[in-house]
């Protein structure tokens, strides 16, 4: 293992993360600091998790290789998300300690720009920036590139999923062609490899791990139980891990909001995160979260994108998601700079198709596990309990608590060293035997898991899980998708199923024979904007051809008419003009 001072950085520097407690470089550092320091002047692709030490990968060569004795920006580096803009400018003000005239200035959505306009008065030698903030001060005349030497796109996976590509690009037009361009990304999407070939010169890859797998630290689990019981699994799930520091994923606010709701109602340390949130709102629950005010957060993808959070212990996937790559994402946050996390899913028996999925993909093995009964999840808080008894020695107040020691010895000096075992137990200890005295057993039998099992392979032909980068957010609803569906394939037979809208995705399922010509259809939307992405192929369906409206026996079906109804309500979706739309969609990235 080679050391900072071995990778070639400046006293300076090394001073700066010595002082921060860096001791040896992790592996991503290790390979891409010299690179970048080295003789060669090629564009770099850097392919590893989060919390793998990307930010010091790329930050500490930039801070040398910079001139800070000239005020003008000479590296940009962009983001996904505000919270990450603010901790890599953080980073690299740390990192430049003994640098004093290096200037690091982040710009982002939801501050006042007014004050952003007065701290680039003097440009900064490095600006971090997300897209739709850094394109209005381009438009401001606030904001110069021309002199840009380096430029880094970090997250660049997560930015393209949040619909930044268009705005990347516009960006990247604005920096002069002999930049050095800096991508850096936990997976290899083809649109990643898109720009990476239009926007970057003879580009050198480093990948730590095989692309677009999970990192090595992270044991994958699932817990397989009736949808009825998912709540009831995910506190078991938590009892059982008494010292859990954990993020929960959901797959809309609205469920973010009620299983937070409830887990505080049932005496939880949680909180949760989402869009209806104001910015301070955020800023509160994640600086309790990181603070460890907090021991659960419970998160939408969106909302928990660009979050960086030490020692989390687990990631909780209360529903799955429908990208592989937001698995990806999700189970990163946990099993960060060496240290071992668990990434668990709660699934029911017909999704047990997509963790097959998943694991070809990352190249990872699932574990199944039981869901633990009432009896495990006592005996793991008693056991805990205990053992916090036992090592309290050094967290004792031996001052603060000495005047009240004489009242408590002579009132319980009557009480035997068995009953005051007992009675300090119980007291601790009631609200979870009384809890789970009667608990069931969530875990399905293994006769009916086969039964669903066959029940799913019987219902007949292949389906496909299709996604549309439009959502809440551009005013969507399932009828306005099915009218965009009938609208671009010009098809009012087409069978979709399992409508699902997030914020910024449209899920859907259909008969995979279906797929390439809907793929094509949409082809004609992309100026637009919208884009249809396939999410899992081969996936079976989850009810039979008739439930789809397919068979002839049901031409008269209430799923039929919804879709022979939708297509005369296509329309709606016309009388909005493809500038309108378009400029709906610029204006809600914007906002970012």
């Amino acid at each position: 293992m080679a050391t900072f001072k071995e990778l070639g950085l400046c006293d300076e520097i090394l001073q700066g993360i010595e002082e921060l407690g860096f001791k040896e470089p992790m592996p991503i550092q290790e390979k891409v600091t010299p690179y970048l320091l080295g003789e060669g002047k090629e564009d770099l692709v850097a392919l590893a998790q989060t919390g793998t030490g990307k930010t010091a990968g790329f930050g500490l060569p930039l801070l040398q290789l910079i001139d800070n004795n000239t005020n003008s920006i000479q590296a940009l580096i962009l983001s996904p998300t505000r919270e990450l803009c603010i901790q890599i400018s953080n980073d690299l003000k740390n990192y430049a300690k003994y640098l004093p005239k290096m200037k690091v200035v982040p710009v982002y959505g939801g501050e006042n720009i007014v004050t952003q306009f007065k701290q680039l008065d003097i440009p900064p030698q490095i600006l971090v920036a997300t897209p739709g903030r850094l394109i209005d001060l381009i438009e401001r005349k606030k904001v110069n590139l021309s002199g840009i030497k380096y430029l880094v796109l970090d997250e660049a996976d997560e930015m393209l999923n949040m619909g930044f590509q268009d705005d990347i690009e516009r960006i990247l037009e604005e920096t002069p062609e002999g930049r050095r361009t800096l991508l850096f990304s936990a997976t290899m999407p083809k649109e990643i490899a898109n720009i990476a070939k239009k926007y970057m010169k003879s580009s050198v890859e480093i990948a730590i791990g095989k692309k677009n797998s999970g990192t090595e630290n992270v044991e994958h689990v699932y817990y397989m139980v009736q949808a009825k019981d998912r709540y009831s699994a995910l506190k078991r799930i938590v009892d059982i891990n008494p010292n859990i520091y954990a993020i929960i994923f959901c797959r809309t606010r609205q469920e973010t909001k009620e299983v937070a709701d409830k887990l505080m109602q049932d005496g939880y340390n949680a909180d949760a995160l989402h869009g209806d949130l104001s910015q301070v709102q955020r800023d509160t629950v994640m600086q309790r979260f990181r603070i460890k005010n907090l021991q659960i957060l419970v998160a939408t993808d969106v909302a928990a994108r660009g979050l960086d959070v030490n020692n989390l212990t687990h990631v909780i996937n209360y529903n799955l998601p429908d990208d592989i790559e937001n698995y990806t994402h999700r189970s990163g946050r946990t099993g960060r700079a060496g240290r071992k996390g668990v990434s668990i899913s709660i699934i029911h028996s017909r999704e047990k198709s997509k963790i097959k999925n998943i694991e070809k993909v990352l190249h990872r093995t699932f574990v199944q596990e039981r869901v633990p009964s009432g009896l495990e999840v006592c005996q793991s808080q008693l056991f805990s309990l205990i053992s916090k008894i036992e090592n309290a020695g050094e967290d004792i107040n031996h001052e603060l608590i000495a005047p009240y020691l004489p009242v408590i010895m002579d009132r319980l000096k009557n009480l035997s060293r068995e009953e005051l075992i007992v009675n300090f137990v119980s007291q601790e200890f009631n609200r979870f035997l009384n809890y789970y005295k009667d608990a069931a057993d969530l875990n399905i039998p293994e006769k009916k898991e086969k039964r669903e099992g066959k029940r799913e392979r019987k219902g007949g032909g292949n389906f496909t899980r299709l996604k549309i980068n439009v959502g809440e957010r551009d005013g969507f609803t399932p009828k306005r998708v099915l009218g965009l569906i009938n609208d671009t394939t010009n098809n009012k037979n087409i069978g979709i199923h399992d409508i699902e809208i997030t914020q910024r995705y449209t899920f859907f399922d259909v008969k995979s024979d279906l797929v390439r010509s809907m793929m094509n259809a949409f082809e004609k939307r992309k100026e637009e904007g919208v884009q249809l992405l396939e999410v899992f192929k081969d996936r079976r369906s989850r009810r039979s051809n008739e439930d789809f409206g397919q068979s002839k026996k049901k031409k008269g079906s209430s799923q039929n008419y919804e879709y022979r109804r939708e297509s005369k309500r296509r329309n709606e979706y016309k009388g909005e003009s493809q500038k309108e739309f378009k400029r709906n969609k610029d204006s809600f990235r914007r906002k970012r």
